[in-house]
């Protein structure tokens, strides 16, 4: 992830005016390596989150609620004790590296200000939140000890003297000097590729770089003084041109952020901007975490369900070359035919003949081929027999066919289900469904062992008011348009692609909501990362379902179909709950 120096710089820029002169009311440690600091300023509440995570380490303003364990830890202990009711007066980033420091000022015990440090560390596996008191440099607390057996340079631990993480011998990109860049570059054996900048700069990350080579490529290590002055222009320049952007790929699974629009080192990603990077945080880490946990999950079952499709595509390619192979079978026909009225003109040991095609317009002759070894009549035989097998062949391939492609069509319906599953009990209801339909073998709940609580349809309100339910897997599509839904109800489903089942109730329906509701099912569908996507509706007594199909596959007719675009659905702003069977 791109939280290098440089985007830090950018959120603390966002970030100052409330940190500064805000009050410290509340301190809570939802994680082990993760606090919330809630702030006082201008009558409002800011929930500052700083965590340590060697995954996801971070700061930013957090609108999520988490919960807090039982027993306080130590370090929220003693946090609470130097800092709550103190006021932020400072905050600084050291020399453009990933080390922030919220200088705080608070009464000790005996009524006297103090300055304490809250340092935070975002470098990876090495993060930490360290608490120093400001006099004597003497370490109060560390969310993570680090001891001298393992970290040999510095070590942090209560009454120790805090010593910051190594410096780097990079150039700060923000005080960047010509004469020292020039040097800089000249001093050292450096390759001029993608991760120049990385080499030459503090908190440059491997994207920012991929982006400033791209715009440098035309120059060289060589040309140091146009090299700097592109450098130097970007960095100065950058503040006007902060773009907050979540970089996710065609299936949506977030991949990258960044405070400035990547165009050229990630042209393959889609992009989405916030106006807030706490807001664009936020949402990226929340989601990333779900994706990556409920992806680890469900791996399993996609694996199972891609080898499927993949057999089904494989089958679909053997079918077809059945078809193409069957389009010859009136060839063999016309051949015993022919054969067969002129029998008396031929002999055994013939390996030819040359006939009148009476069946062609144009009164042509056709030379067949014989078996020199078989009478006249055995030979009309082994064409009829030629005939007969490939157009039985063909029938065959048609309903394998036919069956095929339905297979292939609710095996992708149950790929988007996974793809778009929001929890466990998701995932595992989509298990459930693939025991019943014979993909996976039932196995008995072991002894102790909870079964899983049936998910509900998802139910929103419309702006209008009225009721919008979505099948999250198959066996809800079915309940929803079989069983749940009244005929006179619309339905709406993604055109010839995979997708949620969506229902709104009423006897009258606007068109808001007919519009909002195109929108939840594009969302709710494999083409969700698309601009524009057909939704055919209509209403639900012109749903069936044929007999043997399998679960979520139905038919429908005179229909109408609305375009939407998925993207728009973060901006409804419906209510939402679980709906209730």
């Amino acid at each position: 992830m791109a939280l290098d120096g440089v985007f830090l710089h950018s959120l603390l820029e966002n970030m100052e005016s409330i940190l500064t002169d805000s009050k410290i009311d509340k301190i809570n440690q939802p994680e082990k390596d993760e606090i919330i600091i809630t702030l006082r300023k201008d009558r409002k509440n800011h929930k500052l989150l700083l965590s340590s995570s060697p995954k996801f380490p971070r700061m930013h303003f957090t609108e999520i609620h988490n919960e807090n364990p039982l027993k306080a830890p130590m370090f929220l202990m003693v946090l609470r004790k130097y800092l709550i009711g103190g006021r932020i007066i400072n905050v600084s980033q050291k020399d453009g590296d990933r080390v922030v420091t919220l200088t705080i000022e608070s009464s000790d015990e005996m009524g006297f200000n103090s300055t304490y440090s809250l340092i935070i560390e975002i470098m990876g596996r090495h993060s930490n939140i360290t608490l120093v008191r400001d006099r004597d440099n003497k370490v109060m607390e560390s969310i993570k000890h680090i001891t001298p057996n393992i970290n040999s340079f510095r070590v942090l631990y209560p009454g120790v003297s805090y010593v910051y993480p190594p410096s780097s011998n990079k150039l700060n990109p923000f005080d960047l000097q010509r004469e020292t860049f020039i040097q800089f570059i000249h001093e050292n054996d450096f390759t001029f590729d993608e991760n120049i900048f990385t080499k030459i700069l503090t908190g440059v990350a491997k994207p920012l770089s991929k982006e400033l080579f791209l715009n440098t490529k035309d120059l060289s290590l060589e040309k140091g003084n146009e090299l700097y002055e592109v450098i130097h222009n970007f960095f100065m320049n950058l503040a006007s041109n902060i773009d907050f952007t979540i970089y996710k790929n065609n299936e949506g699974f977030y991949k990258d952020f960044y405070s400035y629009n990547l165009r050229k080192s990630l042209p393959d990603l889609q992009s989405v901007s916030y106006d807030s990077p706490s807001s664009m945080l936020d949402h990226f880490y929340s989601t990333k975490d779900r994706q990556d946990r409920l992806s680890k999950r469900s791996t399993d079952l996609q694996k199972l369900v891609h080898t499927n499709i993949e057999r089904c595509l494989k089958k679909s390619k053997i079918l077809n070359a059945n078809l193409i192979e069957s389009k010859d079978k009136e060839s063999y026909k016309i051949k015993g035919d022919l054969l067969t009225s002129y029998i008396y003109n031929i002999k055994k040991g013939d390996e030819n003949v040359e006939l009148l095609n009476f069946y062609s317009e144009k009164e042509e002759y056709l030379t067949i081929s014989l078996d020199i070894f078989k009478t006249p009549s055995e030979n009309i035989q082994s064409f009829y027999k030629k005939y007969s097998k490939l157009k039985k062949s063909e029938e065959w391939a048609i309903d394998q066919l036919k069956r095929n492609d339905e297979e292939s069509q609710y095996l992708n319906s149950v790929f988007t289900n996974i793809i778009n599953a929001d929890s466990y009990n998701e995932i595992e209801q989509i298990k459930n469904e693939l025991i019943e339909t014979g993909y996976i073998k039932y196995k008995h709940l072991k002894k102790g062992q909870k079964k899983i609580k049936d998910e509900q349809p998802l139910h929103f309100i419309s702006s209008a008011g009225l009721d919008i339910y979505v099948g999250k897997n198959n066996i809800q599509n079915d309940y929803l348009s079989l069983k749940f839904a009244h005929r006179n109800d619309l339905w709406f489903h993604t055109k010839e692609i995979p997708g949620s089942h969506v229902i709104i109730r009423g006897i009258t329906i606007d068109d808001k909501s007919i519009e909002e509701a195109s929108i939840i099912a594009a969302f709710y569908s494999k083409a969700k990362n698309s601009s524009k996507v057909p939704v055919d509706y209509t209403e639900i007594r012109n749903i069936k379902k044929p007999n043997g199909a399998k679960p979520g596959m139905v038919i429908y007719f005179t229909n109408k179909t609305i375009y939407a675009n998925p993207a728009e659905f973060e901006n409804l702003n419906l209510d939402t709950t679980q709906s209730k069977k």
